[in-house]
Protein backbone atom coordinates (compact mmCIF):
# COMPACT_ATOMS: atom_id res chain seq x y z
CA UNK A 1 0.00 0.00 0.00
CA UNK A 2 1.22 3.50 -0.81
CA UNK A 3 2.15 5.43 2.33
CA UNK A 4 1.30 9.10 2.70
CA UNK A 5 4.90 10.13 3.34
CA UNK A 6 5.92 8.53 0.04
CA UNK A 7 3.66 10.95 -1.87
CA UNK A 8 4.15 14.60 -2.66
CA UNK A 9 0.66 15.55 -1.47
CA UNK A 10 -0.50 19.13 -1.60
CA UNK A 11 -0.12 20.29 2.04
CA UNK A 12 -3.63 21.78 1.87
CA UNK A 13 -5.21 18.40 1.13
CA UNK A 14 -8.01 17.80 3.68
CA UNK A 15 -7.81 14.75 5.89
CA UNK A 16 -9.89 13.40 8.77
CA UNK A 17 -7.68 12.54 11.73
CA UNK A 18 -10.05 12.08 14.68
CA UNK A 19 -13.49 10.68 15.48
CA UNK A 20 -15.37 10.44 18.75
CA UNK A 21 -18.68 9.12 20.04
CA UNK A 22 -20.44 9.19 23.38
CA UNK A 23 -23.78 8.01 24.81
CA UNK A 24 -25.66 8.50 28.08
CA UNK A 25 -28.28 5.78 28.53
CA UNK A 26 -30.93 6.54 31.15
CA UNK A 27 -31.17 2.83 32.02
CA UNK A 28 -27.47 2.54 32.93
CA UNK A 29 -25.98 2.97 36.41
CA UNK A 30 -23.59 5.65 35.11
CA UNK A 31 -26.35 7.84 33.62
CA UNK A 32 -25.24 11.49 33.98
CA UNK A 33 -28.11 13.60 32.59
CA UNK A 34 -25.78 15.22 30.03
CA UNK A 35 -27.08 18.12 27.96
CA UNK A 36 -26.58 18.25 24.18
CA UNK A 37 -23.70 20.69 24.75
CA UNK A 38 -22.05 18.32 27.23
CA UNK A 39 -22.57 15.28 24.99
CA UNK A 40 -21.04 17.11 22.02
CA UNK A 41 -18.15 18.34 24.16
CA UNK A 42 -17.35 14.81 25.35
CA UNK A 43 -17.49 13.51 21.79
CA UNK A 44 -15.24 16.39 20.69
CA UNK A 45 -12.67 15.59 23.39
CA UNK A 46 -12.71 11.98 22.20
CA UNK A 47 -12.20 13.04 18.57
CA UNK A 48 -9.29 15.30 19.53
CA UNK A 49 -7.70 12.58 21.67
CA UNK A 50 -8.15 10.17 18.75
CA UNK A 51 -5.59 12.25 16.85
CA UNK A 52 -2.91 10.51 18.89
CA UNK A 53 -0.98 13.59 20.07
CA UNK A 54 -1.24 16.07 22.95
CA UNK A 55 -4.87 17.29 22.74
CA UNK A 56 -3.81 20.80 23.76
CA UNK A 57 -1.70 21.20 20.63
CA UNK A 58 -4.74 20.39 18.46
CA UNK A 59 -7.28 22.41 20.42
CA UNK A 60 -5.12 25.53 20.19
CA UNK A 61 -5.28 25.38 16.39
CA UNK A 62 -9.02 24.81 15.92
CA UNK A 63 -10.15 27.79 13.83
CA UNK A 64 -13.61 26.53 12.80
CA UNK A 65 -16.35 24.69 14.67
CA UNK A 66 -19.59 23.52 13.07
CA UNK A 67 -22.58 22.19 15.00
CA UNK A 68 -25.56 20.10 13.93
CA UNK A 69 -28.99 21.31 15.07
CA UNK A 70 -30.90 19.39 17.69
CA UNK A 71 -34.57 18.52 17.17
CA UNK A 72 -35.41 21.25 19.70
CA UNK A 73 -33.83 23.82 17.36
CA UNK A 74 -34.82 22.38 13.99
CA UNK A 75 -38.11 24.21 13.38
CA UNK A 76 -39.48 27.61 14.38
CA UNK A 77 -42.05 26.03 16.71
CA UNK A 78 -39.80 23.43 18.35
CA UNK A 79 -39.61 23.54 22.15
CA UNK A 80 -36.69 23.02 24.53
CA UNK A 81 -38.32 22.01 27.84
CA UNK A 82 -34.97 21.99 29.67
CA UNK A 83 -33.58 25.05 27.91
CA UNK A 84 -30.76 25.35 25.37
CA UNK A 85 -27.71 27.41 24.46
CA UNK A 86 -28.15 30.52 22.31
CA UNK A 87 -24.84 29.66 20.63
CA UNK A 88 -24.49 25.90 20.67
CA UNK A 89 -21.21 25.67 18.69
CA UNK A 90 -19.42 28.16 20.93
CA UNK A 91 -20.79 26.58 24.10
CA UNK A 92 -19.19 23.32 22.98
CA UNK A 93 -15.96 25.11 22.04
CA UNK A 94 -15.82 26.70 25.51
CA UNK A 95 -16.11 23.27 27.15
CA UNK A 96 -13.04 21.95 25.32
CA UNK A 97 -10.96 25.12 25.66
CA UNK A 98 -11.10 26.14 21.99
CA UNK A 99 -11.46 29.72 20.71
CA UNK A 100 -12.31 29.40 17.00
CA UNK A 101 -12.65 32.45 14.80
CA UNK A 102 -15.67 30.90 13.04
CA UNK A 103 -18.69 29.07 14.48
CA UNK A 104 -21.39 27.55 12.26
CA UNK A 105 -24.86 26.23 13.10
CA UNK A 106 -25.92 24.08 10.14
CA UNK A 107 -29.41 23.78 8.66
CA UNK A 108 -31.72 20.94 9.67
CA UNK A 109 -31.67 17.53 8.03
CA UNK A 110 -29.96 14.18 8.28
CA UNK A 111 -27.75 15.10 5.33
CA UNK A 112 -26.04 17.78 7.44
CA UNK A 113 -23.07 15.80 8.89
CA UNK A 114 -21.89 14.50 5.53
CA UNK A 115 -22.63 17.78 3.77
CA UNK A 116 -20.54 19.62 6.36
CA UNK A 117 -17.65 17.18 5.95
CA UNK A 118 -17.61 17.86 2.22
CA UNK A 119 -17.93 21.62 2.68
CA UNK A 120 -15.24 21.79 5.34
CA UNK A 121 -12.91 19.61 3.27
CA UNK A 122 -13.29 22.10 0.44
CA UNK A 123 -12.73 24.98 2.88
CA UNK A 124 -9.48 23.40 4.08
CA UNK A 125 -8.37 22.80 0.49
CA UNK A 126 -8.99 26.52 -0.21
CA UNK A 127 -6.77 27.39 2.76
CA UNK A 128 -9.70 29.02 4.59
CA UNK A 129 -9.28 26.65 7.53
CA UNK A 130 -6.43 24.62 8.97
CA UNK A 131 -8.30 22.70 11.68
CA UNK A 132 -12.09 22.17 11.75
CA UNK A 133 -14.15 20.38 14.38
CA UNK A 134 -17.65 19.16 13.48
CA UNK A 135 -19.99 17.87 16.18
CA UNK A 136 -23.58 17.09 17.03
CA UNK A 137 -25.61 15.61 19.87
CA UNK A 138 -29.14 14.85 20.99
CA UNK A 139 -30.45 14.43 24.54
CA UNK A 140 -34.05 13.66 23.60
CA UNK A 141 -34.24 10.75 26.01
CA UNK A 142 -33.12 12.91 28.91
CA UNK A 143 -35.48 15.74 27.94
CA UNK A 144 -38.47 13.39 27.90
CA UNK A 145 -37.33 11.65 31.06
CA UNK A 146 -36.82 14.79 33.12
CA UNK A 147 -39.07 17.46 31.58
CA UNK A 148 -41.68 17.02 34.33
CA UNK A 149 -39.28 16.19 37.17
CA UNK A 150 -39.22 18.45 40.21
CA UNK A 151 -35.42 18.59 40.21
CA UNK A 152 -34.97 18.85 36.46
CA UNK A 153 -31.71 20.30 35.10
CA UNK A 154 -31.55 23.64 33.31
CA UNK A 155 -29.61 23.47 30.04
CA UNK A 156 -30.05 27.18 29.28
CA UNK A 157 -26.84 29.01 28.29
CA UNK A 158 -26.50 32.65 27.26
CA UNK A 159 -23.22 32.40 25.39
CA UNK A 160 -23.59 34.97 22.62
CA UNK A 161 -20.65 35.73 20.33
CA UNK A 162 -20.10 35.26 16.61
CA UNK A 163 -22.35 32.62 15.04
CA UNK A 164 -23.09 31.80 11.43
CA UNK A 165 -26.65 30.58 11.89
CA UNK A 166 -27.74 29.14 8.55
CA UNK A 167 -31.41 28.87 9.44
CA UNK A 168 -33.70 25.86 9.51
CA UNK A 169 -33.47 24.92 5.84
CA UNK A 170 -37.11 23.80 5.68
CA UNK A 171 -37.95 25.39 2.35
CA UNK A 172 -39.88 22.94 0.19
CA UNK A 173 -40.07 20.28 2.92
CA UNK A 174 -43.38 21.13 4.55
CA UNK A 175 -46.42 22.80 3.02
CA UNK A 176 -49.64 24.06 4.53
CA UNK A 177 -51.57 21.54 2.44
CA UNK A 178 -49.49 18.63 3.77
CA UNK A 179 -50.04 19.76 7.34
CA UNK A 180 -53.78 20.21 6.80
CA UNK A 181 -54.00 16.62 5.57
CA UNK A 182 -52.17 15.11 8.54
CA UNK A 183 -48.77 14.66 6.92
CA UNK A 184 -47.13 15.60 10.18
CA UNK A 185 -43.75 14.10 10.99
CA UNK A 186 -41.81 11.55 8.99
CA UNK A 187 -43.68 8.18 9.22
CA UNK A 188 -46.73 9.01 7.05
CA UNK A 189 -44.63 10.76 4.39
CA UNK A 190 -42.20 7.87 4.06
CA UNK A 191 -45.14 5.45 4.10
CA UNK A 192 -46.43 7.08 0.91
CA UNK A 193 -43.12 6.32 -0.81
CA UNK A 194 -42.94 2.79 0.62
CA UNK A 195 -46.45 1.87 -0.52
CA UNK A 196 -45.75 3.27 -3.98
CA UNK A 197 -42.68 1.05 -4.22
CA UNK A 198 -44.68 -2.02 -3.14
CA UNK A 199 -47.19 -1.32 -5.89
CA UNK A 200 -44.44 -0.88 -8.48
CA UNK A 201 -42.93 -4.22 -7.52
CA UNK A 202 -46.39 -5.89 -7.39
CA UNK A 203 -45.69 -7.41 -3.97
CA UNK A 204 -48.34 -8.54 -1.51
CA UNK A 205 -48.65 -6.86 1.86
CA UNK A 206 -47.34 -9.92 3.69
CA UNK A 207 -44.44 -10.48 1.32
CA UNK A 208 -43.39 -6.83 1.40
CA UNK A 209 -43.60 -6.61 5.19
CA UNK A 210 -41.30 -9.61 5.44
CA UNK A 211 -38.88 -8.04 2.96
CA UNK A 212 -38.67 -4.96 5.17
CA UNK A 213 -37.93 -7.23 8.10
CA UNK A 214 -35.27 -9.09 6.12
CA UNK A 215 -33.65 -5.76 5.22
CA UNK A 216 -33.45 -4.63 8.83
CA UNK A 217 -32.63 -7.94 10.54
CA UNK A 218 -28.85 -7.54 9.93
CA UNK A 219 -29.09 -3.94 11.16
CA UNK A 220 -30.26 -5.21 14.55
CA UNK A 221 -27.21 -7.49 14.72
CA UNK A 222 -24.84 -4.58 14.09
CA UNK A 223 -26.65 -2.42 16.66
CA UNK A 224 -26.50 -5.22 19.24
CA UNK A 225 -22.69 -5.06 19.06
CA UNK A 226 -22.49 -1.26 19.24
CA UNK A 227 -21.87 0.08 22.76
CA UNK A 228 -23.60 3.36 21.87
CA UNK A 229 -26.78 1.81 20.43
CA UNK A 230 -30.08 2.91 21.96
CA UNK A 231 -31.82 -0.41 21.20
CA UNK A 232 -29.09 -3.09 21.11
CA UNK A 233 -31.39 -6.07 20.63
CA UNK A 234 -31.14 -8.60 17.81
CA UNK A 235 -34.49 -9.29 16.15
CA UNK A 236 -35.56 -11.65 13.39
CA UNK A 237 -37.22 -10.52 10.19
CA UNK A 238 -40.51 -12.02 11.32
CA UNK A 239 -40.29 -10.25 14.67
CA UNK A 240 -39.70 -6.91 12.96
CA UNK A 241 -42.55 -7.42 10.50
CA UNK A 242 -45.23 -8.85 12.79
CA UNK A 243 -47.63 -6.33 14.30
CA UNK A 244 -48.13 -6.89 18.03
CA UNK A 245 -49.19 -4.76 20.98
CA UNK A 246 -45.54 -3.79 21.50
CA UNK A 247 -44.77 -3.51 17.79
CA UNK A 248 -47.89 -1.49 17.04
CA UNK A 249 -48.63 0.01 13.66
CA UNK A 250 -47.50 3.64 13.32
CA UNK A 251 -48.30 4.41 9.68
CA UNK A 252 -49.15 1.66 7.21
CA UNK A 253 -46.91 -0.26 6.39
CA UNK A 254 -44.64 0.64 9.32
CA UNK A 255 -44.89 -1.00 12.73
CA UNK A 256 -42.88 0.62 15.51
CA UNK A 257 -39.74 -1.50 15.05
CA UNK A 258 -39.37 -0.18 11.47
CA UNK A 259 -39.39 3.48 12.53
CA UNK A 260 -36.39 5.65 13.40
CA UNK A 261 -35.89 5.72 17.18
CA UNK A 262 -35.52 9.29 18.41
CA UNK A 263 -35.33 8.58 22.16
CA UNK A 264 -31.54 8.77 22.37
CA UNK A 265 -28.75 10.51 24.25
CA UNK A 266 -25.87 10.40 21.79
CA UNK A 267 -23.08 12.64 20.55
CA UNK A 268 -20.42 12.39 17.84
CA UNK A 269 -17.59 14.57 16.55
CA UNK A 270 -15.16 14.64 13.62
CA UNK A 271 -11.75 16.36 13.48
CA UNK A 272 -10.47 17.52 10.09
CA UNK A 273 -7.36 19.42 9.07
CA UNK A 274 -4.91 19.93 6.24
CA UNK A 275 -2.18 17.39 5.58
CA UNK A 276 0.39 20.08 6.30
CA UNK A 277 -1.12 20.76 9.73
CA UNK A 278 -1.41 17.05 10.49
CA UNK A 279 2.29 16.64 9.72
CA UNK A 280 3.30 19.66 11.78
CA UNK A 281 1.33 18.33 14.76
CA UNK A 282 2.85 14.87 14.37
CA UNK A 283 -0.47 13.07 13.95
CA UNK A 284 0.30 9.46 12.96
CA UNK A 285 -0.51 8.64 9.35
CA UNK A 286 -2.36 5.55 10.58
CA UNK A 287 -5.04 7.97 11.76
CA UNK A 288 -5.51 9.71 8.40
CA UNK A 289 -8.64 9.07 6.33
CA UNK A 290 -9.30 10.86 3.05
CA UNK A 291 -12.53 11.86 1.32
CA UNK A 292 -12.28 10.27 -2.13
CA UNK A 293 -15.75 11.04 -3.47
CA UNK A 294 -18.67 13.24 -2.49
CA UNK A 295 -22.01 14.55 -3.73
CA UNK A 296 -24.91 16.65 -2.41
CA UNK A 297 -28.21 16.60 -4.32
CA UNK A 298 -31.82 17.54 -3.69
CA UNK A 299 -35.11 15.93 -4.73
CA UNK A 300 -38.20 17.71 -6.05
CA UNK A 301 -40.94 18.65 -3.61
CA UNK A 302 -43.23 15.77 -2.64
CA UNK A 303 -46.19 16.37 -4.96
CA UNK A 304 -43.98 17.35 -7.91
CA UNK A 305 -42.02 14.08 -8.04
CA UNK A 306 -42.62 12.07 -11.22
CA UNK A 307 -42.42 8.75 -9.35
CA UNK A 308 -43.29 8.50 -5.66
CA UNK A 309 -41.64 5.09 -5.38
CA UNK A 310 -38.07 6.34 -5.78
CA UNK A 311 -35.67 9.23 -5.27
CA UNK A 312 -33.49 9.78 -8.34
CA UNK A 313 -31.50 12.47 -6.50
CA UNK A 314 -30.33 10.03 -3.81
CA UNK A 315 -29.35 7.44 -6.41
CA UNK A 316 -27.55 10.06 -8.53
CA UNK A 317 -25.66 11.38 -5.48
CA UNK A 318 -24.46 7.90 -4.57
CA UNK A 319 -23.44 7.13 -8.15
CA UNK A 320 -21.65 10.47 -8.51
CA UNK A 321 -19.68 10.05 -5.29
CA UNK A 322 -18.51 6.60 -6.38
CA UNK A 323 -17.60 7.94 -9.84
CA UNK A 324 -15.49 10.73 -8.33
CA UNK A 325 -13.78 8.16 -6.11
CA UNK A 326 -13.12 6.03 -9.20
CA UNK A 327 -14.62 2.86 -7.76
CA UNK A 328 -17.79 0.82 -8.02
CA UNK A 329 -20.10 -0.36 -5.26
CA UNK A 330 -18.47 -3.81 -5.41
CA UNK A 331 -15.20 -2.30 -4.15
CA UNK A 332 -16.71 -0.98 -0.94
CA UNK A 333 -15.84 -2.85 2.25
CA UNK A 334 -18.09 -0.75 4.47
CA UNK A 335 -21.50 0.76 3.68
CA UNK A 336 -23.86 2.85 5.78
CA UNK A 337 -27.11 3.83 4.08
CA UNK A 338 -29.39 6.17 5.99
CA UNK A 339 -32.14 3.98 7.35
CA UNK A 340 -34.85 6.10 8.96
CA UNK A 341 -37.32 3.82 7.15
CA UNK A 342 -36.82 0.84 4.80
CA UNK A 343 -37.57 2.86 1.64
CA UNK A 344 -34.47 5.03 2.21
CA UNK A 345 -32.29 1.90 2.00
CA UNK A 346 -34.32 0.10 -0.67
CA UNK A 347 -34.07 3.15 -2.91
CA UNK A 348 -30.27 3.02 -3.04
CA UNK A 349 -30.30 -0.77 -3.40
CA UNK A 350 -32.66 -0.47 -6.37
CA UNK A 351 -30.55 2.22 -8.00
CA UNK A 352 -27.15 0.60 -7.51
CA UNK A 353 -28.15 -3.04 -7.89
CA UNK A 354 -27.28 -3.89 -4.28
CA UNK A 355 -28.98 -6.80 -2.58
CA UNK A 356 -30.96 -5.76 0.51
CA UNK A 357 -29.29 -8.71 2.22
CA UNK A 358 -25.77 -7.78 1.05
CA UNK A 359 -23.30 -9.78 3.18
CA UNK A 360 -21.32 -6.58 3.89
CA UNK A 361 -24.45 -5.33 5.64
CA UNK A 362 -25.73 -1.87 4.73
CA UNK A 363 -25.00 -0.18 8.04
CA UNK A 364 -21.86 0.55 10.03
CA UNK A 365 -23.62 1.79 13.17
CA UNK A 366 -26.80 -0.29 13.30
CA UNK A 367 -29.33 1.99 11.64
CA UNK A 368 -31.70 4.64 12.94
CA UNK A 369 -34.41 2.31 14.35
CA UNK A 370 -31.83 0.33 16.36
CA UNK A 371 -28.64 2.32 16.88
CA UNK A 372 -30.86 5.35 17.25
CA UNK A 373 -32.01 8.25 15.13
CA UNK A 374 -29.92 10.93 16.79
CA UNK A 375 -31.94 13.75 15.25
CA UNK A 376 -30.02 15.32 12.38
CA UNK A 377 -26.76 13.78 13.62
CA UNK A 378 -27.06 10.04 12.92
CA UNK A 379 -24.69 10.04 9.95
CA UNK A 380 -21.90 11.59 12.01
CA UNK A 381 -21.94 8.37 14.02
CA UNK A 382 -21.92 6.43 10.75
CA UNK A 383 -18.87 8.39 9.56
CA UNK A 384 -17.10 7.76 12.86
CA UNK A 385 -17.78 4.02 12.64
CA UNK A 386 -16.67 3.99 9.00
CA UNK A 387 -13.38 5.72 9.80
CA UNK A 388 -12.68 3.18 12.55
CA UNK A 389 -13.40 0.30 10.17
CA UNK A 390 -11.18 1.71 7.42
CA UNK A 391 -8.24 2.24 9.75
CA UNK A 392 -8.38 -1.46 10.62
CA UNK A 393 -8.33 -2.36 6.91
CA UNK A 394 -5.93 0.14 5.29
CA UNK A 395 -6.60 0.85 1.62
CA UNK A 396 -10.24 -0.27 1.76
CA UNK A 397 -13.18 2.01 0.93
CA UNK A 398 -16.30 2.95 2.87
CA UNK A 399 -19.43 4.81 1.84
CA UNK A 400 -21.82 6.86 3.96
CA UNK A 401 -25.17 7.96 2.51
CA UNK A 402 -26.96 10.66 4.52
CA UNK A 403 -30.61 11.51 3.94
CA UNK A 404 -32.45 14.66 4.97
CA UNK A 405 -36.07 15.74 4.94
CA UNK A 406 -38.39 13.24 3.28
CA UNK A 407 -36.12 11.59 0.71
CA UNK A 408 -35.46 15.27 -0.01
CA UNK A 409 -31.72 15.89 0.42
CA UNK A 410 -28.96 13.33 0.02
CA UNK A 411 -25.26 13.71 0.77
CA UNK A 412 -22.69 10.98 0.16
CA UNK A 413 -19.06 10.50 1.12
CA UNK A 414 -16.61 7.82 0.01
CA UNK A 415 -13.69 7.38 2.41
CA UNK A 416 -10.38 5.53 2.50
CA UNK A 417 -6.99 5.62 4.20
CA UNK A 418 -5.56 5.56 0.68
CA UNK A 419 -4.03 9.01 0.08
CA UNK A 420 -5.72 11.28 -2.43
CA UNK A 421 -5.66 15.00 -3.07
CA UNK A 422 -8.88 17.01 -2.91
CA UNK A 423 -11.24 16.33 -5.79
CA UNK A 424 -13.87 18.88 -6.71
CA UNK A 425 -17.37 17.55 -7.28
CA UNK A 426 -20.00 17.93 -9.97
CA UNK A 427 -23.14 18.20 -7.87
CA UNK A 428 -24.20 21.51 -9.40
CA UNK A 429 -24.30 20.10 -12.92
CA UNK A 430 -26.21 16.98 -11.87
CA UNK A 431 -28.64 19.08 -9.83
CA UNK A 432 -29.44 21.14 -12.92
CA UNK A 433 -30.33 17.95 -14.78
CA UNK A 434 -32.52 16.71 -11.93
CA UNK A 435 -34.34 20.04 -11.69
CA UNK A 436 -35.05 19.99 -15.44
CA UNK A 437 -36.82 16.62 -15.25
CA UNK A 438 -40.60 16.45 -15.59
CA UNK A 439 -42.58 17.74 -12.59
CA UNK A 440 -46.17 16.78 -11.80
CA UNK A 441 -48.67 19.62 -11.42
CA UNK A 442 -50.40 19.83 -8.05
CA UNK A 443 -54.04 20.60 -7.31
CA UNK A 444 -54.50 22.16 -3.90
CA UNK A 445 -58.27 21.77 -4.24
CA UNK A 446 -59.53 18.57 -5.79
CA UNK A 447 -63.05 17.81 -7.06
CA UNK A 448 -64.18 14.88 -9.17
CA UNK A 449 -63.21 11.31 -9.86
CA UNK A 450 -59.58 10.33 -9.36
CA UNK A 451 -57.24 7.36 -8.94
CA UNK A 452 -55.25 6.52 -5.82
CA UNK A 453 -51.54 6.97 -6.53
CA UNK A 454 -50.33 6.26 -3.01
CA UNK A 455 -51.75 6.11 0.50
CA UNK A 456 -51.21 5.41 4.16
CA UNK A 457 -53.27 5.08 7.28
CA UNK A 458 -51.82 6.91 10.25
CA UNK A 459 -52.53 5.20 13.58
CA UNK A 460 -52.97 7.16 16.78
CA UNK A 461 -53.56 5.60 20.16
CA UNK A 462 -57.32 5.82 19.71
CA UNK A 463 -57.92 6.86 16.09
CA UNK A 464 -56.87 6.36 12.48
CA UNK A 465 -56.44 8.85 9.65
CA UNK A 466 -56.45 7.79 6.01
CA UNK A 467 -54.16 9.85 3.77
CA UNK A 468 -54.30 9.57 -0.02
CA UNK A 469 -52.21 10.92 -2.87
CA UNK A 470 -54.52 10.93 -5.86
CA UNK A 471 -54.50 11.83 -9.56
CA UNK A 472 -57.41 13.70 -11.07
CA UNK A 473 -58.53 12.90 -14.59
CA UNK A 474 -56.61 15.93 -15.89
CA UNK A 475 -53.36 14.49 -14.48
CA UNK A 476 -52.95 16.82 -11.51
CA UNK A 477 -51.88 15.30 -8.22
CA UNK A 478 -53.54 16.09 -4.89
CA UNK A 479 -53.61 15.20 -1.21
CA UNK A 480 -56.76 14.08 0.58
CA UNK A 481 -58.09 12.37 3.69
CA UNK A 482 -60.65 9.64 4.02
CA UNK A 483 -63.90 10.61 5.75
CA UNK A 484 -64.54 9.75 9.37
CA UNK A 485 -66.99 6.86 9.50
CA UNK A 486 -66.64 5.93 5.82
CA UNK A 487 -66.22 2.18 6.28
CA UNK A 488 -66.00 1.41 2.56
CA UNK A 489 -63.08 3.77 2.03
CA UNK A 490 -61.38 2.57 5.20
CA UNK A 491 -61.67 -1.00 3.95
CA UNK A 492 -60.31 0.02 0.56
CA UNK A 493 -57.21 1.59 2.18
CA UNK A 494 -56.61 -1.61 4.15
CA UNK A 495 -57.23 -3.88 1.15
CA UNK A 496 -54.48 -5.81 -0.58
CA UNK A 497 -53.78 -3.00 -3.07
CA UNK A 498 -55.43 0.43 -2.76
CA UNK A 499 -53.20 1.97 -5.44
CA UNK A 500 -55.09 2.20 -8.70
CA UNK A 501 -58.50 2.24 -7.01
CA UNK A 502 -61.04 4.83 -8.15
CA UNK A 503 -62.17 7.45 -5.62
CA UNK A 504 -64.25 10.62 -5.65
CA UNK A 505 -62.59 13.81 -4.34
CA UNK A 506 -64.15 16.94 -2.95
CA UNK A 507 -62.50 20.07 -1.59
CA UNK A 508 -63.63 21.52 1.74
CA UNK A 509 -61.63 24.74 1.78
CA UNK A 510 -58.64 23.78 3.94
CA UNK A 511 -58.40 20.19 2.75
CA UNK A 512 -59.69 17.54 0.36
CA UNK A 513 -61.71 14.43 1.10
CA UNK A 514 -61.99 11.18 -0.85
CA UNK A 515 -64.45 8.33 -0.81
CA UNK A 516 -65.11 5.27 -2.90
CA UNK A 517 -68.67 6.63 -3.31
CA UNK A 518 -69.51 10.15 -4.53
CA UNK A 519 -72.71 10.23 -2.50
CA UNK A 520 -70.72 9.65 0.70
CA UNK A 521 -69.58 13.28 0.56
CA UNK A 522 -73.05 14.36 1.65
CA UNK A 523 -73.22 11.88 4.51
CA UNK A 524 -70.02 12.04 6.52
CA UNK A 525 -68.17 14.85 8.30
CA UNK A 526 -64.59 15.81 7.59
CA UNK A 527 -61.85 14.56 9.94
CA UNK A 528 -60.17 16.98 12.29
CA UNK A 529 -56.78 18.27 11.20
CA UNK A 530 -53.80 19.80 12.95
CA UNK A 531 -51.71 22.78 11.95
CA UNK A 532 -48.69 21.78 14.03
CA UNK A 533 -45.72 19.77 12.83
CA UNK A 534 -42.22 18.79 13.77
CA UNK A 535 -39.51 18.59 11.12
Amino acid sequence: MTLVHDLDLNPHTPVMVGVGQVSDRIDRPNYRQLSPVELAAEASRAAIADGGVDPRSITAQIDTVAGIRQFENSTPIALAPLGRSDNYPRSVADRIGADPRRAILEISGGQAPQQLVTEMACTIAREDSRVTLIFGAEAISTVRHLAQAEQRPDFTEHRGGQLEDRGYGLEGLVSESETNHGLIGAPPRYALFENARRARLERTRTDYALSMGQLFEPFTSVAARNVHAAAPTERTAAELATVTERNRMIADPYPRFMVSRDQVNQGAALLMMSVGTARSLGIPESKWVFLHGHADLREKDLLARPDLSTSPAAIAATTLALDIAGIGAAQLSSIDLYSCFPIAVFNICDGLGLSPTDPRHLTASGGLPFFGGAGNNYSMHAIAETVTRLRSAPGSFGLVGANGGYLSKYSVGVYSTKPVEWRHGHSTEIQTELDAALSISAAHTADGWAVVESYTTKYGRTDQTGIVVGRLEDGRRFLANSIDGDVATRDMLSSEQPIGQRVFARSTGRSNLVSTRAEAMNTFAAPSSSSSFRG
